[in-house]
């Protein structure tokens, strides 16, 4: 496994997303009554991240060295 697994800005910022979403969307879900709208939106966070992270990676943000 690398050196740098899961300690880089890429990693962060995309699970950081991701989480965002999962709580919009948690959210949304225990609201009465349930806010569909709002529970896309964390739907959409959540599939934006994995995109988000593969981005930065690819501008260098996936090192430990930056």
């Amino acid at each position: 496994m690398a050196d740098n697994h899961g300690n880089t800005t890429a990693a962060w910022t995309g699970v950081g997303v991701a989480m965002l979403g999962f709580l919009v969307g948690g959210i949304a879900l225990m609201l009465t009554p349930v806010s569909m709208p709002i529970f896309w939106v964390g739907v959409a966070l959540g599939v934006i991240s994995f995109p988000l992270f593969l981005i930065l990676a690819k501008l260098g943000f996936h090192t430990e060295h930056r």
